[in-house]
């Protein structure tokens, strides 16, 4: 099994592609050991230690450091990696992984449908490129509220993307759009 590493904008995180699919259907992120309980690949990643986050991705697994040389680190993680994929272990333990959180103004909404067509359709395989995954969670009072995970999380330049990017992009399309906040 050959997996190939990527550099992310986040200097703390590394996108690791396995060749194969991670996720069929979402993603999912685990921030603290408790959280990565839930998954076999993650609890083995905190396991090294000085590992922040874990998130999955459909053909990816970001894995962001909270201190440490990459040097020394890449080739523990690459190991949990492959242990796991030729395991055979499931990626995640049961079926109770949905990490959504209440949705902020009216999820039905027509705006609301046509800024998610956007997020979807433009900016998500963008940053999903990046090792990362943004989520919209909520529109309200022209202010649209994302979720961002992954390498995206921290991600020093996480404040650009979303001011001079994404914010820019739904103003275009969506005049009643008029910030984008992070939460």
């Amino acid at each position: 099994m050959f997996i190939q590493t990527e550099a992310t904008p986040n200097p703390s995180t590394l996108k690791f592609i396995p060749g194969r699919e991670v996720m069929a259907n979402g993603t999912y992120e685990c921030r603290s050991v408790t959280e990565a309980e839930k998954s076999p690949l993650a609890s083995a990643l905190f396991s090294i230690g000085h590992i922040s986050s874990v998130f999955f991705g459909s053909d990816f697994i970001s894995v962001t450091k909270s201190d440490g040389e990459w040097q020394n680190l890449k080739p523990s993680i690459l190991g949990a990696i492959m242990d796991h994929f030729t395991s055979g272990h499931p990626l995640l333990l049961g079926d109770d992984f949905n990490q959504q959180n209440d949705f902020i103004g009216e999820e039905n909404s027509p705006i609301v449908e046509q800024i998610s067509q956007l997020i979807e359709q433009r900016v998500r395989p963008a940053v999903a490129g990046d090792g990362g995954d943004i989520v919209l969670r909520g529109f309200k009072d022209g202010v649209v509220y994302l979720k961002m995970k992954g390498a995206c999380s921290g991600c020093p330049s996480s404040t650009a993307t979303l001011k001079n990017g994404i914010q820019n992009l739904l103003r275009h399309y969506v005049p009643e759009v008029q910030s984008v906040e992070q939460i």
